[in-house]
């Protein structure tokens, strides 16, 4: 896939191997050699074994808690912030040629506005974090709110992970579209469940909810009908899945459906979230892999997961070859 003389080099942070491991294969090259790591004091380090000098580097790293809360080996969202951000520091001091951070999940992306006085826009403090270490080129994956692009000084790509949910959905309900329905989980999901359902060829329905403090919202009405048809419920995130499951629920009990499968691009499944699905009347809830399956939810009957690694490994060789990846995006 990787055409042109000028070398690339793809390097791996803590948060994310297994998918930075899967990118590497689908490209065709060897993941780069470097150690990250975190002293007793829980500042962040990272060695580099290799020139990076005039290189294309890829870094690769989501900006999202990894591990048990309290255990061995867990990384908060700010250990992963910041052990990227010494790794794009690392690379611009040592001549890079340019500097693309990965960030399949990107972190404090719900912090992109004040909602009251005094609070802080955090998505944009990350964007300018970022950008001052040395980041020349961002790329995402479904990014909270899209408005986020515009707080960076450099390019940024977004792209919808929507194509790999469509395919999986399309062969799971052939043949059963009529009786199929995307139902948008709130109101401000509205426009990307609306692109999902015409992309399914699928009927549209709303869940109107009222937020009423962080992590705790309540349904109070169905726009739509989904009585008697299977529901594919589409988010772009799930953290505590209350709201999630709260909507399966009322979309079931209050709506009528028959049965209800979600999908998400993020599981950042905090909190309560696993004990919540499998509780749930959800059939089936699919993830895609930008932030890694909890050790937790291996044995869950309930949650699949699908690989992001083909997607970026596309995306990643057209920034290389300087070729358009708007194609990506349809």
């Amino acid at each position: 896939m990787i055409s042109h003389g000028k070398d690339i080099k793809i390097f791996s942070g803590s948060s994310n191997p297994h998918l930075a491991n899967a990118i590497c294969n689908q490209l065709g090259v060897g993941l780069g050699n470097a150690e990250c790591i975190q002293f007793s004091d829980g500042e962040s380090f990272v060695s580099f074994y290799e020139t990076v000098r005039g290189s294309d580097v890829f870094l690769i790293q989501s900006t999202c808690a990894t591990g048990v809360k309290g255990t061995p080996g867990y990384r908060s969202v700010n250990d992963n912030l910041m052990e990227l951000l010494v790794m794009i520091d690392a690379c611009k001091r040592s001549s890079a040629g340019r500097i693309t951070a990965v960030i399949p999940y990107y972190g404090y992306a719900r912090q992109d506005r004040q909602t009251k006085p005094r609070d802080p826009i955090s998505a944009k403090l990350t964007a300018n974090m970022l950008v001052r270490a040395g980041a020349d080129h961002v790329l995402t994956m479904d990014i909270h709110c899209t408005q986020i692009q515009g707080f960076f000084d450099v390019p940024m790509d977004n792209m919808p992970g929507s194509p790999l949910f469509v395919k999986y959905f399309k062969e799971k309900f052939a043949g059963r579209e009529d009786e199929t329905v995307v139902v948008s989980p709130d109101v401000g999901s509205v426009a990307r469940a609306r692109a999902f359902a015409q992309k399914m060829n699928m009927p549209l329905a709303i869940v109107d909810k009222r937020r009423q403090k962080a992590n705790h919202s309540e349904v109070k009405n169905i726009i739509g009908d989904v009585r008697g048809k299977d529901v594919i419920l589409l988010d772009d995130m799930v953290d505590t899945a209350g709201s999630l499951c709260g909507a399966a629920r009322a979309l079931v009990e209050e709506g009528g459906a028959r049965s209800v499968s979600a999908c998400a691009t993020h599981g950042v499944l905090s909190g309560p979230a696993l004990e919540r699905i499998e509780n749930s009347v959800l059939d089936e809830l699919v993830f895609l892999d930008t932030i890694p399956m909890p050790e937790a939810a291996k044995d869950s009957k309930k949650l699949k997961y699908l690989s992001v690694a083909g997607m970026f490994a596309d995306a990643i060789s057209r920034i290389y070859n300087e070729i358009s990846i708007s194609s990506i995006y349809a």
